[in-house]
């Protein structure tokens, strides 16, 4: 099935308004947007969109190109097709439960508890170690949802953090991951 190039520019609006925006969230409302066809007919970079369905021609695979590169702050549509965000990002996905092993073995070498992780001023030392470049954002992603610590964390920072925040949670939902597996892999590196 081939997607219709004003459908890939529905998804494009969909999933930049839900990293942009604090109150839109592009799968609670089934990525549904005010994007009308003859808006879309005007537009100059409409071959871009037609060039990204082509390319994409199955949904999730859409979806995940969008997504690659809105988390890596490319929001122009001829810029994604020309960045190669979607192909790290793939890899980052087939791995991302060894990435995330390496990355709490890294953490576990820094502190002597795994509450010590979530402490620091002005930021959580994790997230001091993801700005440093230390771990991923996706590891973050994942210590997430598995302990809440961002909608929990009282940081007070206003530069950094805000952006910071706002880009994680609305990454969790395309993290796709067995957190029980990843729970026990925390609980045997820091009990051991």
């Amino acid at each position: 099935m081939s997607i219709d190039p004003f459908d890939a520019f529905r998804y494009y609006q969909s999933l930049k308004l839900h990293f942009e925006s604090d109150t839109y969230n592009a799968v609670k409302y089934n990525f549904k947007t005010s994007a009308k066809h003859n808006t879309f007919w005007k537009r100059k970079d409409k071959y871009f969109f037609a060039k990204a369905a082509k390319k994409f021609d199955k949904l999730p695979d859409l979806i995940q190109f969008y997504v690659s590169n809105f988390v890596n702050d490319t929001k122009w549509i001829g810029e994604m097709l020309n960045s190669d965000h979607y192909t790290k990002w793939s890899k980052t996905m087939q791995s991302i439960s060894y990435s995330f092993e390496q990355d709490i073995n890294k953490l576990y070498d820094e502190v002597q508890s795994f509450d010590d992780l979530f402490k620091g001023d002005p930021h959580p030392l994790i997230i001091t170690k993801y700005l440093e470049g230390t771990i991923s954002l996706e590891t973050l992603v994942i210590l997430d949802k598995i302990t809440g610590f961002v909608e929990r964390s009282k940081i007070s920072e206003t530069i950094i953090w805000p952006d910071l925040k706002r880009k994680l949670l609305k990454y969790r939902p395309f993290v796709d991951v067995d957190e029980t597996k990843l729970r026990k892999k925390i609980l045997q590196v820091f009990t051991s």
